[in-house]
């Protein structure tokens, strides 16, 4: 049975941003004090909101970051995904072949607004989405609890249970199996055992997923009809 509602996480699933970001943050980090790896930075807070990595990294350093921290963070950040930023390879046949079998999509992300306003527009797949965009900062608390996933899903007039989430972090994964959400776990650049022992169904091509979505086997079912 084809889901009611595929809800895409957006950095590492429709934008290839991850390694981008992660680079800046680690240098952001280590210029504040705290020496960092890009490793760490991927391992630590993929997933995440911006907020809880600067928590996370005051905690550390046991003093707050400089006021101007954040504004220089996602300058240069934002510089680089002008500069560097590609859709995930495969995603947007993916997206087109999902929207012609007439399944409703939409984005639920721990990134800002703004931010998926840049990062969807440079790589051309802000209109697959306008107007079913959603943050975390929409919600009380972000990835890994369920709240994003559970207002995205009622945003759009469907049963959590009738939902997929496509994630590529273990937050995400975390979060749409706390919703009741079947998640399809994007494996390409996230170790695919973590993926799978938090309850994602594993996989590592974007071809490979509207027939994961079963959109394939509705089709055949139709013509055996």
């Amino acid at each position: 049975m084809l889901p009611a509602l595929v809800v895409f996480d957006c950095d590492g699933v429709l934008v290839d941003s991850e390694a981008i970001a992660n680079r800046i943050l680690a240098e952001c980090i280590t210029a504040a004090g705290l020496p960092i790896t890009y490793e760490d930075c991927r391992s630590r807070f993929v997933g995440g909101t911006l907020q809880r990595v600067i928590d996370t990294v005051e905690q550390w350093l046991g003093r707050p970051l400089p006021p101007d921290w954040k504004a220089d963070f996602e300058a240069r950040r934002d510089a680089a995904f002008r500069a560097e930023l590609k859709p995930v390879p495969g995603v947007a046949t993916a997206i087109e072949t999902i929207r012609d079998n007439g399944l409703p999509l939409c984005v639920a992300s721990s990134g800002s607004l703004e931010k998926m306003d840049l990062t969807l527009g440079l790589t051309g797949l802000k209109d697959h989405f306008d107007g079913r965009i959603f943050s975390a900062s929409m919600v009380e608390r972000g990835k890994p609890h369920p709240d994003l996933f559970l207002f995205a899903a009622e945003q759009m007039g469907q049963m959590p249970e009738t939902c997929v989430v496509v994630e590529d972090s273990l937050l995400g994964t975390a979060a749409g199996i706390a919703a009741g959400m079947r998640v399809l776990a994007y494996a390409a650049e996230t170790d695919s055992d973590a993926l799978t022992a938090a309850g994602g169904q594993v996989f590592t091509d974007m071809a490979e997923l509207p027939g994961l979505l079963g959109i394939g086997a509705a089709a055949r079912m139709g013509a055996a009809d």
